[in-house]
C-alpha cells in the first residue's frame, strides 16, 4: 500500500510535467499563426491551427497547475523516459491535425508528415509547391522544437532544479553547467544564436525572408525540410550552398563541443575524437564522391566538388537538403551516403544516426583489444577518449552498452529495408530510404511518397520514432508503463 501510494504521487508528478509539455507543445502548433499578419488570404486556415493548438494548451496548462505535485520534484531516467514517450506521442498525434485539416492529408500521411517534422527527419509526404507558407512554416517550427528536444524546452521553462532524468531520457545526458536548468538555457542561447546568425547569412546570401527563416531552421536542427521542390538545388547558388554547409556542420556539431569552442579552449577541441572522425568521413566521403560519382556527371569541375562535399555533408549532419537528384548515380555513390547516414552526427547535437562518439568508442575499444594482446598480462589499462576537457576511461560496460546499442540498430535498418522491399521495392532502393528513415535524415529516392502504401508509411514512421528517441527511453519508458500500471489501476480500484 505504500508503495502503490508513492507510484502514484510519483505519476502525478509525470503527468503534470506531460501536461506543461503539451502545453509548450500547443503554443507551438498556434505559432504559424503570427504569419496571418504578412499573409492575410490565409486567414481561412487559422481554425487549422487554432483548434488543436488552443485545446492542448488548455487541457496541458490544467494538468499542470492541477495534477503536479507542490514543490520541486526531482525525475529518475526511468520516470524521464516515461514523460518523454507521452509528450513525442501527443506531439505527432495533435500534431498531425493541421495537416489533415489544412493540406488534406489522410491519418497515415498526417501522422508522418508530423513525426518527420518532430524527428526532424525531413522525408514529406506533401507537395510544397501547392502548400500555404503557414504549412510550410508550420512544418519548420516542428523541426527547430524538436531538435532542440521538447525536454529540453520544458526544463528551461521550470522555475527550479527538476533532475537530469528528462534531458538524459532524450538523450542529452551532457551538462555544459553543473546546474541542469543553467546548462539546459546555456545550450537552447547557443542553439538560438546559430539560428539568427543562419538566417541573416541565407538572406545576405541571396534567398528572401521567408525562405531565410525556413532554411536556417531546417540546417540547423539537421532537419531538411525546404519551402522549394529543389530543395537547395532550386537555387543553384555556390555562395547559398556554403551557408547550409556550415549551418548543418554547426548543427551536427556536440552543444558541449560548441560551448568549449566558444570557451576558446582549442586544445580540448582538437583532442575531440568526434571532429577527427566527422572530419575524415567528410574528407574520404567527399573524395571518394568526387572521383567515383560526380566528377563524371556534371559539366563542370567546380560544380562535381560542391555536389560531392554538399552531399557528404547532408548525409553525415543527417540533414537531408539535397542540391541534385541520385537516379542518375553509381551504386558507389549511394553506397558511400548510406553508410554516412548510418554512421549519422555528433552526440549531444540535433543530428540522428549511430552517432560519431559511439562509432570512434568502438574504434578506440577495437584499438585498445589487439594492443592488450601484445602486453604483459600483469599490465591494467583502459581505452580512454577526450570530452571537452576531461579525459573518460571506457569501461567494459560502456563498450558493452554502445555495442547493444549498434547491434538494435541495425537489426531495425535490416528489418525495416527488407519491410521495404517486401512491398516491392527494389533492395538497392529499400535500403537507402530505410537508412534516411533510421538515422532521420530525409533523402530519398522516391519511396516516400503520398502514393506509398499505408504499410510502408507506419513502418518508415516507426523508424523515425525509434532513429530519434534511440531505442532504450521507448524501451524503458513503455516497460515502466507496463509494469507500474497493475499497481496504480489496483489502488484506484480499492
Amino acid at each position: 500500500m505504500r508503495y502503490s501510494e508513492f507510484l502514484r504521487q510519483r505519476y502525478r508528478a509525470i503527468v503534470g510535467y506531460t501536461g506543461l509539455i503539451g502545453l509548450i507543445i500547443g503554443c507551438l502548433i498556434l505559432l504559424p499563426l503570427a504569419l496571418l499578419l504578412v499573409y492575410r488570404w490565409e486567414t481561412d486556415l487559422a481554425g487549422g491551427f487554432l483548434w488543436p493548438g488552443l485545446t492542448l494548451v488548455i487541457a496541458g496548462g490544467l494538468l499542470w497547475r492541477l495534477v503536479t505535485p507542490r514543490g520541486t520534484v526531482s525525475l529518475s531516467w526511468q520516470e524521464g523516459a516515461v514523460i518523454v514517450v507521452l509528450a513525442w506521442l501527443v506531439a505527432i498525434l495533435v500534431g498531425a491535425v493541421p495537416f489533415m485539416v489544412v493540406s488534406g492529408l489522410n491519418f497515415t500521411q498526417a501522422i508522418f508528415e508530423a513525426t518527420s517534422g518532430w524527428t526532424t527527419t525531413g522525408l514529406s509526404v506533401i507537395d510544397v509547391t501547392q502548400s500555404a507558407h503557414l504549412v510550410l512554416f508550420y512544418r519548420s517550427v516542428m523541426q527547430l522544437a524538436g531538435g532542440a528536444g521538447l525536454a529540453i524546452i520544458t526544463l528551461s521553462a521550470l522555475a527550479g532544479p527538476v533532475g537530469a532524468g528528462l534531458s538524459t531520457a532524450e538523450g542529452r545526458s551532457e551538462q555544459l553547467l553543473p546546474h541542469v536548468r543553467r546548462s539546459v538555457n546555456l545550450v537552447l542561447t547557443i542553439y538560438a544564436g546559430y539560428v539568427l546568425v543562419g538566417v541573416l547569412a541565407l538572406y545576405l546570401a541571396g534567398m528572401n525572408g521567408f525562405d531565410a527563416v525556413n532554411h536556417a531552421f531546417a540546417a540547423l536542427s539537421t532537419g531538411g525540410f525546404s519551402t522549394r521542390a529543389a530543395s537547395i538545388g532550386h537555387w543553384d547558388s555556390p555562395v547559398i550552398e556554403a551557408v547550409v554547409v556550415a549551418l548543418m556542420l554547426f548543427g551536427t556539431l556536440n552543444f558541449l563541443t560548441a560551448y568549449t569552442l566558444g570557451q576558446r579552449k582549442f586544445k580540448a577541441v582538437a583532442r575531440n575524437g568526434e571532429l577527427h572522425l566527422a572530419g575524415l568521413l567528410i574528407l574520404l566521403g567527399g573524395i571518394v564522391l568526387f572521383l567515383g560519382v560526380t566528377a563524371g556527371l556534371y559539366p563542370t569541375l567546380q560544380k562535381s566538388a560542391r555536389v560531392a562535399i554538399f552531399e557528404a555533408v547532408t548525409a553525415l549532419s543527417t540533414t537531408g537538403f539535397t542540391t541534385v537528384g541520385y537516379h542518375t548515380w553509381p551504386d558507389l555513390g549511394w553506397f558511400v551516403l548510406v553508410l554516412l547516414m548510418l554512421v549519422g552526427g555528433g552526440t549531444g547535437s540535433t543530428a540522428g544516426g549511430i552517432k560519431q562518439y559511439r562509432i570512434y568508442v568502438l574504434y578506440r575499444g577495437l584499438w585498445w583489444e589487439f594492443r592488450r594482446m601484445f602486453l604483459p598480462s600483469r599490465v591494467v589499462t583502459e581505452p580512454e577518449v577526450w570530452h571537452g576537457e576531461q579525459k573518460q576511461f571506457i569501461s567494459d560496460t560502456h563498450l558493452r552498452q554502445v555495442g547493444l546499442f549498434v547491434f538494435l540498430y541495425l537489426v531495425s535498418y535490416f528489418i525495416g529495408s527488407g519491410i521495404l522491399t517486401a512491398y516491392g521495392y527494389p533492395l538497392r532502393d529499400s535500403l537507402f530510404e530505410f537508412a534516411s528513415t533510421l538515422s532521420t535524415v530525409g533523402l530519398s529516392v522516391g519511396i516516400t511518397a503520398a502514393a506509398a502504401p499505408a504499410g510502408v508509411l507506419w513502418a518508415q514512421i516507426m523508424g523515425m520514432f525509434l532513429g530519434r528517441l534511440e531505442f532504450f527511453t521507448i524501451i524503458i519508458g513503455l516497460g515502466k508503463l507496463l509494469a507500474d500500471a497493475p499497481v496504480i489501476l489496483s489502488k484506484s480500484s480499492s
